[in-house]
């Protein structure tokens, strides 16, 4: 990629995950974005490209856990988002006008998450990226409808994320991903007798479950066993995994999150029970769970748009560039948020919108523009997008092997 120098102020945010935690949210500490100034010594003409051709600034913000247990996902969106931003500051920004970023933690609670909304607001954000989790994004899309700002979520999953015109998603829905799941254990012959563990209190979880049920029936998969934990009780996995080795399960899916999978996967090791893990993009994650012994995670597999071992040069690319500022390699969500600010770009480009508009008709100008757009993005060549606010991309699948994710294909 070609280096340019920067013309303007962007916020990063970067959080180490907390030591494992047994339950969702995890830290009461907040996390935020703090910009970083351009060089004092910025030419005439520099300045003029950070005033930007239309005036004014493009301001975004993000939300997810940057704190707590799911730490790796609110980070990666951030962090993901600021390598697409700088990248498109680098080339001269949007519509002459340069981008701001600026992420608010959320600590995977959805209350905190409309407070950070609140906090955004005020800062000036007019497109919002986020949140990260199913929950929140739910919680906070009631108070983006009301104030008509555009809103696209890089991995709420959950139907519901999308029921109001003013939200889009990158991901794929629950009911593809638990579709597209047994489809693909199906298709590639991985098992004919499957255990399913589950979080019944959890709309991503349950939700992918009930959709992965239904497929399984069409794809010749007998489900053996079929058992729910709950928030309040997801520490000892003993039982539903018992019970999926009596079942004769030679594949346990995963519709959950990477911490309760890796207390899964240290139970059914001490069980002497090894069966193929399979999960959706909750599992993506599951390598940096503290004190987690990863070896215990070779041959998992996840359903994903996103493989960082790819050779393409738009994936080498972002790969290389992300290592080299945040000392790991990206998952799906850290590529869902940078294709969430590419498309972002691309609607205001064909809506021939401004940052000078405001939040409400800069909203009516990108909901059709979304409709129109094509972008080939990390997670998929040629996406676009329907009215209703679903994604059209084909699903793939990772495996961990030796540590890392490799494409199963």
């Amino acid at each position: 990629m070609k280096k340019w120098k920067r013309v303007t102020s962007v916020a990063a945010v970067s959080a180490l995950a907390a030591a494992m935690l047994a339950g969702c949210g995890g830290s009461s500490s907040e996390g935020s974005a703090a910009a970083s100034s351009a060089p004092a010594a910025a030419t005439e003409a520099a300045s003029a490209a950070e005033t930007g051709a239309a005036g004014g600034t493009w301001k975004f913000g993000a939300i997810g856990p940057l704190t707590g247990g799911a730490a790796a996902y609110g980070t990666a969106v951030v962090n993901g988002a600021q390598v697409a931003v700088d990248e498109i500051n680098a080339a001269g920004g949007i519509a002459g006008a340069q981008v701001e970023l600026q992420g608010q933690d959320d600590e995977l609670d959805a209350q905190k998450s409309v407070n950070a909304y609140n906090t955004l607001k005020d800062w000036g954000m007019q497109v919002l990226i986020g949140p990260t989790t199913s929950a929140c994004s739910l919680a906070v899309s009631e108070y983006t409808k009301e104030d008509n700002m555009f809103q696209i979520t890089p991995s709420g999953s959950a139907a519901d994320c999308v029921k109001y015109d003013n939200v889009f998603r990158v991901c794929f829905s629950d009911p593809a991903q638990g579709t597209a799941s047994a489809q693909y254990i199906g298709q590639n012959k991985l098992a004919t007798k499957v255990g399913i563990i589950y979080d019944s209190s959890d709309v991503y979880s349950s939700g992918i479950e009930q959709n992965f049920v239904a497929e399984a029936a069409n794809q010749g998969l007998e489900i053996v066993s079929e058992e729910a934990f709950t928030a309040d009780n997801k520490t000892d996995f003993s039982v539903q995994l018992q019970k999926a080795k009596d079942g004769g399960a030679e594949l346990v899916f995963l519709p959950i999150y990477y911490t309760e999978a890796s207390l899964i996967l240290s139970q059914a090791n001490t069980m002497g029970y090894k069966p193929v893990f399979f999960g959706c993009d909750g599992l993506d994650g599951i390598l940096t769970v503290e004190n987690f012994d990863t070896s215990l995670a070779e041959g998992t597999m996840l359903l994903t748009p996103f493989a960082a071992d790819a050779t393409d040069d738009l994936t080498k690319t972002f790969v290389a560039t992300y290592q080299k500022n945040y000392s790991e390699i990206p998952n799906q969500f850290a590529a869902d948020s940078y294709d969430a600010v590419y498309a972002i770009k691309a609607a205001i480009e064909k809506a021939g919108a401004t940052p000078d508009q405001s939040v409400s008709d800069l909203c009516e100008a990108l909901k059709p523009a979304m409709t129109e757009i094509t972008i080939d993005g990390l997670t998929s060549d040629g996406m676009t997008w329907q009215a209703s606010g679903e994604p059209n991309k084909e699903p793939k699948a990772v495996v961990i092997k030796d540590g890392a994710y490799v494409s199963a294909q």
